[in-house]
């Protein structure tokens, strides 16, 4: 059958020798923008529930997913493509969740670029009488996952992004007074979006590192679509990729996800 590099010269796709990157984003519009970065053909490949787009960049072969919104749906598609990619003998050597997202204010404002140093479920747990208690404080899993520190470094220096938490929700946040408690519970949080610890969680299973970077669309707080900026950002995010490429090679340090 030949190694899927052959087979796909031979079919007339992207492809590289270096680096196989997923590119996972929440909706098509993100996807797009990303795909956009790049000169030349973009493949469709079908999996049994999703699509995905391949681009070619220097390198570096990356394959864009519209997941669906949601840690669930986000889940669910990155292991599919994770599966089917390992089956077929082209692992993935890194899972970059990418999108939109909200961010606080003033740390993160609107147009700039967060990369996380760490994905956190921030609403994944109980509720009670003194407040939320995550569920690892329940003693059932994991709410966090930390990127390889080399990566997110390079990353960062290559886009000009910040570095800090971003907080994986449910519900997008719509007051200022779940804004304060999130950022009270998560003082390093730059963003917040709804795809990244679900990602984060399909890539722990299969051992593949990930990383998590977003475009700030709005402020986190109050619903104002006055404030949205959702064409800004995401041309925020095509210039990201422009200059992203050349940092996703291997890091220098294990580039494992560490939970917590």
């Amino acid at each position: 059958m030949g190694s899927p590099v052959a087979r796909g010269r031979e079919e007339g796709r992207p492809v590289s020798t270096g680096p196989h990157v997923l590119v996972v984003t929440a909706v098509p519009a993100e996807r797009d923008a990303i795909a956009s970065a790049f000169d030349g053909l973009r493949h469709e490949i079908p999996l049994r529930s999703v699509n995905l787009h391949r681009v070619a960049a220097a390198d570096t072969t990356l394959d864009l997913l519209a997941a669906g919104v949601g840690p669930a749906a986000a889940a669910a598609s990155t292991a599919t493509a994770l599966t089917t990619a390992a089956l077929t003998g082209a692992a993935y050597d890194l899972v970059l969740c990418a999108g939109i997202g909200g961010g606080f204010q003033p740390a993160a404002p609107i147009g700039s670029l967060v990369v996380a140093d760490e994905i956190v479920a921030a609403d994944l747990g109980a509720e009670t009488a003194d407040g939320f208690v995550p569920v690892s404080d329940l003693g059932f899993a994991s709410v966090t996952h930390r990127p390889a520190p080399d990566l997110v470094r390079r990353v960062a220096a290559a886009t000009g992004a910040s570095a800090g938490s971003v907080l994986t929700v449910s519900t997008v946040t719509g007051s200022a007074r779940r804004a304060a408690e999130l950022r009270s519970r998560h003082p390093r949080a730059l963003a917040e979006a709804m795809e990244g610890f679900g990602v984060a969680a399909a890539c722990a299973v299969a051992d593949c590192p990930v990383l998590e970077i977003r475009a700030v669309s709005n402020p986190v707080g109050p619903r104002n679509r006055a404030l949205w900026h959702i064409e800004d950002a995401l041309t925020a995010l095509t210039k990201a990729f422009e200059l992203l490429a050349p940092a996703l090679g291997p890091p220098s340090a294990p580039a494992h996800t560490r939970t917590t």
